[in-house]
This record gives C-alpha cells, sequence and structure tokens, in this order.
C-alpha cells in the first residue's frame, strides 16, 4: 500500500543518505561547497549507484521544505506502508507504537527515532487529523523513518480494537494514569505504547480502548513532558522489561 506524499520530499544529511540506501530517492540536490568534505562526495556516489539522478547548485534552501536542509534535499518514491497485522510480527513479543494525533512533524520524527534506538520497529498513526509525516518528521527522525514497519489507519480506536484480537495489550501514556510507567509488568507481554497528542493528550475513544493507562511520575513542578521526550521514556521502558538494553 503507498499514499502518495509520505517520504516524498526528504532533506537532511542523514534522512537523504537512509533513503538513498532504502532505493528510495531518485533525484538528490546537494550544494557544492558541501563536497569539500567526503561524507556528501559518498552521498552523491551512493546516489548514484541507486540510480538517482544528482544535481549540484550553490543553495538548496530556496527550496527547502525545512529551514535548515544542511545542504541536501531529495525527491523519493513514497514510502510503503504496512498492514496491522504485519506490524504487530515485526518483533516477537510484538511492541507496536501508537500514536494518537501528534500535531508536531519535528515531535513524531524525534519519537520515532528514540523508538528505533531503543528496538521498537513497529509505529501506527492516523491518516487524518495529525502531523503529516513529511520533510520535517523524515529530517527530525535522521534516517530512523526508514527502519520502521509504518501502519496507517482511518480509526486509533479501531485499530486498538483489532490488536486486542491479535492479543497485544494496549498502554495508553498519560499523565492521568494510576500506575507508574516505570516496573510495570504488561510492557514485557505483546503490546502497544499509545502516545496522545501535544497539549490534549489521549482523546476519550482512545483512552477507553486502552487496558492500562500509565504515567511518567515527575519529581518536579513541569506539568507534563514533550511527546517526543515521553515516548523516549515509554520505549526505553519497555527495552528495559524485555532486556533488549540493560
Amino acid at each position: 500500500m503507498v499514499r502518495a506524499g509520505i517520504g516524498d520530499r526528504v532533506e537532511g544529511f542523514h534522512a537523504v543518505a537512509a533513503a538513498v540506501e532504502a532505493g528510495r530517492a531518485s533525484f538528490v540536490r546537494i550544494e557544492q561547497r558541501r563536497l569539500k568534505g567526503g561524507a556528501y562526495t559518498g552521498l552523491a556516489d551512493a546516489a548514484r549507484a541507486s540510480g538517482a539522478k544528482v544535481e549540484y547548485v550553490d543553495d538548496v534552501r530556496d527550496e527547502a521544505l525545512t529551514s535548515a536542509p544542511q545542504g541536501v534535499v531529495a525527491v523519493c518514491r513514497p514510502k510503503q506502508t504496512v498492514s496491522l497485522e504485519e506490524a504487530a510480527a515485526t518483533t516477537n513479543p510484538a511492541a507496536l507504537l501508537v500514536f494518537d494525533h501528534l500535531d508536531d512533524q519535528r515531535n513524531l520524527g524525534a519519537a520515532i527515532r528514540s523508538a528505533v534506538a531503543a528496538g521498537l520497529r513497529s509505529v501506527v498513526v492516523p491518516k487524518r487529523r495529525a502531523a503529516p509525516i513529511g520533510a520535517a518528521a523524515f529530517k527530525a527522525a535522521a534516517g530512523t523513518l526508514e527502519e520502521v514497519s509504518l501502519v496507517e489507519v482511518s480509526s486509533i480506536p479501531e485499530a486498538l480494537r483489532r490488536l486486542e484480537q491479535l492479543g497485544v495489550w494496549r498502554v495508553g501514556l498519560d499523565g492521568s494514569g494510576e500506575r507508574s510507567l516505570f516496573g510495570f509488568d504488561l510492557l514485557a507481554e505483546p503490546v502497544a505504547v499509545v502516545v496522545g497528542a501535544e497539549g490534549t493528550g489521549l482523546h476519550r475513544l482512545t483512552a477507553e480502548r486502552c487496558d492500562a493507562i500509565v504515567r511518567i511520575p515527575h519529581a518536579g513542578p513541569a506539568e507534563s513532558l514533550n511527546a517526543s521526550v515521553a515516548t523516549a521514556l515509554a520505549v526505553f521502558e519497555v527495552s528495559r522489561a524485555r532486556g533488549w538494553v540493560s
């Protein structure tokens, strides 16, 4: 399944390099001055070897979609998505990250970068009423979006219902949770960690579909954490509970 627009424009060195390695890049434009270092020359060589057209220009910022494209932009074939069933089978036991309508592409990309670092490779996002998975998300993910099994769904609550049928526990992350994230026993089981939107948290129907709601305990007066920071803590706790990291 392919939806036009997912990763069709990629910017930033690591994001473009990963798209080239994945075979998605069709056209790469690099600033001439960047060729003084070996990294960008290597990127150009790899892009040509993959079949992409490479062009050198004075400045890519006029065509960039992000504020700091790091001297390189690429036009790519859209990233493929997978089914929920395929995503649940990516790791054993299953470990999925579900985003309940995040609003900021950069938070989305940063959260996915943390998830991949922690060993979670399956990500579920809504098709509508959420941040698009565009150039800013790919840049913030620093190449790790190429590593994930990405699922797009019409309804997050319905996706959570289907995960229940697949034997996956649904654990929501929200400040209203009665249990602490840390040491929560279900994280070692087949699990989907559900992260709410910035500011509003989990939507009511999403929370109702969760088997448990957990919170990140605070020692100081901060009201809440940035969504990507909260996600990082959650995915590494999943990884720790499974012995993937120590």
